[in-house]
């Protein structure tokens, strides 16, 4: 663990921190004003500024808003985003729902088999094995290594249109019998292919039909999904109504992956603050979320936590390395990414496939192509067809190299029995070699093995568009794949948006973006959102600026900080005056920086005192 934070400090040496401390606010919606009274202790911000501890740049809210701000001015009130044509309508046909999870669905049986490790997330890796577990087998026991694929998940997997109750009655009619190995494969698969709508659907069925015991280790799997589907306030609420005997140490855990996989920083922080308050052990999981957390938004907090588990005592695990080694690779600091790997072999653990892809990519980002090409080679091992599970990681790291013959190799190996995954790698491989014509035919190979594609698939194909620039062959994919009845999400959206905006069609992607709000089949992004409105602030388009901001409120997205600085811009390009415009921020507690406190001064003149003294 010492070694870990000398590796770590070593960064840090040369930078200016400022110190600053900030107390943890308590809303009206907190686990502080749910679950009882507690005081909110001081946090120790080091280095971090106001800006990033107020705001986070994906908060969701699940609570609607009902303010209706007006525009701060009303120059440019010409409208660009009416504009939909057979395209845009095309995305309302949806055929099933999506959430904002990007939930997705196999459509053949090759992927139902096809959910191999590098296809997980490290977000979602350490959560697997302690919330979808959250049945057990019996006596105790929980499911460990792998996960047999149970004839329940796959009826539900293969099932996407129905409805998952529908299709568990019909298979308990068939005469199957509802095991808890049944119900553990269910939760683990379900969430492992990121299908938590349905996950969601399952356990809540499963608890009304006293088909599970309301265990701790049960609501922590509900309080997962809970957070995942409908946002990590309504988790808070479904803690607080938990019976306190089962309100443990897994609960609080779950709402922290929660607040963390939402890039929550406050809430994480006041979850973390109540776990050690109830004097729940530091665990490693707790110190691995708490590290991605700050790798995120403070990366200057990092030795803090590896401070607190060398003094809690708490051995770091495999992906504890693992967080390191991509914020030091991120940071460009080779050798400390290099001295955690020889810290890891020291005690002997083993560098797992994600990792090795991660020394990979940061030694191409350092300009290392050598060291880069040697870890490609320790991945294949002398033999590609005995490592498929590289083959995903090579075709896109040695498209970053820029060894054509390499992805031609690797893709030669893979095409005949192409995996969705390596079929995605491989168009993403050859759009970023700039050769279209390869990965349009990767896209339909992939178009054969899962006979309906997902919006995950479309959008890879899409983005290969946009980055050439090729609108009508974007469109006509579009259009194409709606014919296929395949479902059009907020991936495809969003590269969509990005393919209007490379064509100069800014109305046409605002209007993207409206539309798929309309269709209630998964929220748009907020890079898509945040892509458009940049795009009118340049162009000093007030008016559409001001209407993309308040479609975010409505699509559920908290007002911050980078939300008003891309708005003020649209203000100050246009050399408008922006009246009001701090009280609206005061409005929604965003305090401004210094570089946006510039900017109101510009725009507003009379109100640099009061900008003063927001500072």
């Amino acid at each position: 663990m010492l070694a870990i934070r000398r590796v770590s400090m070593h960064c840090c040496r040369n930078q200016r921190l400022s110190f600053l401390t900030v107390r943890i606010c308590c809303g009206k919606r907190n686990v502080a004003g749910s679950c009882g009274n507690y005081a909110s202790e001081l946090v120790e911000m080091q280095g971090a500024s106001l800006n990033r501890f107020l705001s986070s740049p994906r908060v969701y809210s699940s609570s609607s808003y009902g303010k209706v701000y007006s525009f701060s001015s009303q120059a440019g009130t010409e409208s660009h985003g009416d504009e939909f044509n057979d395209l845009e309508n095309s995305m309302t046909k949806e055929i099933a729902f999506e959430d904002e999870n990007h939930d997705t669905v196999l459509s053949s049986k090759q992927e139902l088999y096809e959910s191999d490790e590098d296809d997980v997330s490290e977000e979602l890796f350490g959560d697997l094995e302690t919330f979808s577990d959250g049945f057990e087998i019996g006596g105790g026991r929980k499911i460990q290594g792998d996960v047999p694929v149970l004839s329940m998940v796959k009826a539900i997997i293969t099932s996407p249109k129905i409805p998952v109750i529908t299709v568990v009655n019909k298979w308990l009619e068939e005469g199957n019998e509802l095991t808890k190995a049944e119900i553990s494969s269910a939760m683990f698969h379900l969430k492992k292919r990121k299908l938590f709508t349905k996950a969601f659907e399952l356990s809540e069925w499963l608890a009304y039909n006293n088909h599970v015991d309301l265990s701790e280790r049960y609501h922590a799997s509900h309080v997962d999904l809970t957070a995942k589907i409908r946002g990590v306030y309504k988790a808070e609420e479904y803690v607080c109504n938990i019976p306190k005997a089962f309100r443990g140490a897994l609960v609080y855990q779950a709402l922290l992956a929660g607040c963390v996989a939402a890039t929550n920083l406050k809430k994480s922080e006041e979850v973390f603050s109540k776990m050690k308050e109830l004097n729940i052990p530091l665990s490693c999981f707790v110190c691995n979320k708490m590290l991605l957390l700050y790798r995120k938004t403070d990366e200057r907090k990092i030795p803090h936590i590896l401070r607190l588990m060398e003094e809690e005592n708490v051995q770091p695990s495999l992906f504890t390395y693992e967080v390191l080694i991509n914020w030091k690779g991120h940071s460009n600091d080779i050798e400390g990414m290099e001295k955690l790997v020889e810290t890891l072999q020291s005690k002997g653990l083993k560098l797992n496939s994600r990792i090795q892809a991660s020394l990979a990519k940061n030694y191409v980002a350092a300009g290392l192509k050598d060291k880069a090409e040697e870890i490609l080679k320790k991945m294949e091992n002398g033999d590609v067809m005995k490592n498929r599970w590289a083959c995903r990681w090579l075709l896109q790291i040695y498209a970053s190299l820029g060894r054509e013959d390499e992805v031609e190799r690797i893709w030669k190996v893979c095409e005949p029995e192409a995996r969705l995954s390596e079929c995605m790698a491989a168009i993403e491989a050859w759009g970023s070699l700039g050769r279209v014509e390869n990965a349009e035919a990767a896209f339909e190979t992939l178009v054969q093995r899962a006979n309906v594609p997902s919006t995950r698939h479309i959008a890879f194909m899409l983005r290969v568009y946009a980055n050439h620039k090729m609108l009508a062959k974007g469109t006509d994919l579009v259009k194409r794949m709606s014919g296929m009845n395949c479902r059009i999400g907020p991936l495809a959206w969003d590269a969509l948006v990005k393919l209007y905006i490379g064509a100069g069609e800014i109305g046409k992607a605002a209007s993207v973006i409206e539309k798929g709000i309309e269709a209630k089949s998964g929220r748009p992004m907020f890079i898509s959102f945040m892509a458009v409105m940049e795009k009118f602030a340049e162009k000093g388009d007030v008016h559409n600026a001001e209407k993309v901001f308040m479609m975010m409120e409505k699509a559920g997205y908290a007002p911050g900080v980078r939300q008003f600085q891309s708005l003020l811009d649209a203000y100050v390009n246009s050399n408008t005056p922006a009246y009001g415009f701090i009280k609206r921020m005061r409005a929604d507690n965003i305090f401004p920086n210094r570089a946006l406190a510039a900017k109101l001064a510009h725009v507003d003149a009379f109100q640099k005192a009061s900008i003063l003294e927001l500072l």
